[in-house]
């Protein structure tokens, strides 16, 4: 269900202190380096539907799809981890890459989590937009879910209860019924191995901290979008968020859950856009 973007897309790898990481790299050389860095459980062909509409409407970005570390076509982890350590191998990975900074971070979900991380130190980001991702922990209920889940996702992978479990919470219905959307998903919890998938879930998610209180440390121009169907981070919720963060807004995208992008592409491009086109106006630069 992936699909090939364009005959200029390369495969690169950036060796981190997280291992080696698959990166996609799209569009001229000396474009823009902007980020594109996916959620748990799935990859960087999470943004395929929305990608096309960023090389057209705007050409001269240099965009990086990183698979976040141990997921996709990325090393697999061998080890418990940190969105900390996280953050700190994406700066790893620009540095691999020769990748002046600062950058602008694209992060969903997962992604988001890094980009506080980022957001929050001195000249790393240029912007940053966080979609579908929480401040906060997960809540109780859900981890007392994801706990009962894990020995089955480590045992046998992600199948059964697990691939289920993981299409709820990431799709909503619609979504979930679209075969191209749906497929996207299942072929992104192919790719790691399910010790990897495993440690992932431990690190990036039952162990994911509140952050809340960096928020008002984040200089960077920043927009936080949130969906209409995740309980976790609701339109109130990215509100609360970008009014404890100094230059940030909040937007609600319809119809979707977590993999926002995926399903709402034209949404999120139309507000990306937007984006950096004022902060283009701001600092005289495309």
């Amino acid at each position: 269900m992936s699909v090939s973007l364009t005959s200029n897309e390369e495969l690169l790898v950036a060796p981190t202190r997280l291992g080696d990481l698959s990166v996609r790299a799209v569009g001229p050389a000396d474009g823009r380096p902007t980020v594109l860095w996916s959620s748990m459980f799935v990859d960087s062909h999470t943004w395929d539907r929305m990608l096309p509409i960023l090389l057209r409407e705007a050409p001269d970005r240099r965009y990086l799809l990183i698979d976040p570390p141990g997921l996709g076509r990325s090393e697999p982890l061998h080890r418990r981890s940190t969105i900390v350590e996280a953050a700190s191998a994406a700066r790893d990975a620009l540095h691999s890459l020769a990748v002046p900074e600062p950058v602008d971070w694209v992060g969903n979900a997962f992604g988001g989590h890094v980009g506080y991380e980022l957001a929050a130190q001195p000249r790393v980001l240029r912007s940053f937009v966080a979609i579908s991702a929480p401040v906060e922990p997960i809540a109780p209920a859900l981890r007392r879910r994801i706990q009962v889940l894990k020995p089955l996702l480590r045992a046998f992978g992600a199948v059964g209860p697990v691939r289920s479990a993981v299409i709820e919470a990431m799709l909503t219905d619609a979504s979930a019924a679209d075969p191209a959307i749906r497929g996207v998903v299942i072929e992104s919890l192919t790719r790691p191995p399910r010790a990897s998938m495993a440690l992932a879930l431990r690190s990036f998610i039952l162990d994911r901290v509140d952050v809340t209180s960096i928020l008002p440390r984040i200089g960077t121009p920043s927009l936080y979008l949130a969906s209409d169907d995740r309980g976790d981070w609701s339109p109130d919720d990215a509100e609360r968020a970008a009014s404890l963060t100094p230059r940030a807004r909040a937007h609600t995208i319809s119809g979707a859950r977590t993999l926002v992008p995926l399903e709402q592409p034209e949404a999120v491009a139309r507000e990306l856009l937007e984006f950096w086109s004022g902060l283009a106006a701001d600092d005289g630069r495309p």
